[in-house]
């Protein structure tokens, strides 16, 4: 049932390479899963609801997100391809250029998503891309911590 559930509502998925490596949790979203947070949810709501750095504007917007990992030591880079010494994640966004969701590259080259209320999965950067996430807008990149 979980699968089903999963290649339901991310179709890229049914023929990819992906596993699901927890159990279903509302404590965190996939925007603090990409930053490494599991303790609370990121999100830029005007209503200070769920958590957001101060520095970065508190509106949906990509240059928002963009910011907000910048804060993190994150910097703009070019390819989803795995570099040895680096954490990368990858922001999503819909036809009109919102945020949607955020992915986190492994030291084995795929990446990990929270998906919405679900499951964290393992999967290939284009698994989760389609109607429900949209598209990679941007990848980011950071030294790894020692």
């Amino acid at each position: 049932m979980k699968n089903k559930e999963i290649e339901y509502l991310f179709p890229n998925l049914k023929d990819s390479n992906y596993k699901i490596i927890s159990p279903k949790t509302i404590e965190y979203n996939c925007i603090a899963w990409a930053c490494g947070d599991i303790h609370r949810i990121w999100w830029p709501d005007p209503l200070n609801i769920g958590y957001w750095p101060n520095e970065s504007p508190r509106f949906v917007s990509l240059e928002a997100f963009l910011k907000a990992f910048e804060i993190l030591g994150y910097t703009v880079c070019n390819s989803a391809e795995y570099e040895e010494g680096f954490e990368k994640i990858a922001i999503y966004t819909d036809a009109g250029g919102k945020p949607t969701h955020a992915a986190r590259q492994l030291n084995s080259g795929l990446w990990t998503s929270k998906l919405g209320k679900l499951y964290d999965i393992e999967h290939e950067i284009e698994g989760v891309s389609g109607l429900r996430y949209g598209h990679i807008a941007a990848f980011m990149k950071r030294p790894n911590c020692p």
